[in-house]
């Protein structure tokens, strides 16, 4: 009994988080979902990518369970599931996200939590069900946490969902940034220069 209250909860939550990071996508152009907005070339679509192809090696392979399309290997040494090239769009990577839950809840609601698993790139490969579903949870919620901060880099944009969204306050973010940073001045000793527009959440294109 408590392993199916675990898993149906564990399992709703993956369902929930996937359906906040493809919304990140939401409203943006072909250039903004791509864009390298971090040091390290990290990207809302190809956030979207990587998830898609991780769901569908973690549950799919590991427990013998191929999934019904190829896959390139495991995060390639050029790091192509960071990133979409030219001619891969926006609707194509969304559809092999959702193609990859469609594999992983498949395999999620017909083996049990303690159902082995192998995972060779892993020092310690044999695993359970469970030990899967909690690791792909946590690997979402960390990107869709990174989507959140790029989308906001972008256009001020927050939230877990659309009905949670709140409209923008330009005036309250300035001000409250504002704060925060003469708390990190005064920290500091004053050494650092103000500026209110920066990371104030106004649109950067």
């Amino acid at each position: 009994m408590i392993d199916d209250f675990a898993k149906d909860h564990l399992h709703g939550r993956l369902k929930s988080i996937r359906q906040a990071l493809v919304w990140k996508l939401d409203g943006l152009s072909e250039y903004d979902v791509r864009r390298p907005l971090t040091a390290t070339g990290t990207n809302l679509l190809g956030l979207v990518k990587h998830m898609a192809t991780l769901e569908s090696w973690y549950f799919g392979e590991v427990f013998g369970r191929p999934s019904p399309e190829p896959l390139g290997r495991w995060q390639d040494a050029d790091g192509s599931d960071l990133w979409a090239a030219p001619d891969e769009t926006r609707e194509q990577i969304v559809d092999f996200y959702q193609r990859a839950w469609g594999h992983a809840d498949a395999t999620i609601e017909e083996l049990a939590l303690d159902a082995p698993g192998h995972v060779p790139w892993w020092s310690r490969p044999d695993v359970k069900l469970f030990t899967i579903l909690l690791h792909v949870l946590q690997e979402t919620t960390r990107h869709t946490g990174h989507a959140d901060i790029l989308r906001e880099q972008i256009d001020g944009r927050t939230g877990m969902l659309p009905e949670y969204e709140e409209p923008i306050d330009t005036a309250a973010r300035k001000k409250y940034w504002a704060k925060l940073e003469r708390n990190a001045q005064e920290a500091a000793g004053g050494s650092h220069q103000i500026d209110p527009d920066d990371g104030a959440g106004t649109p950067a294109h």
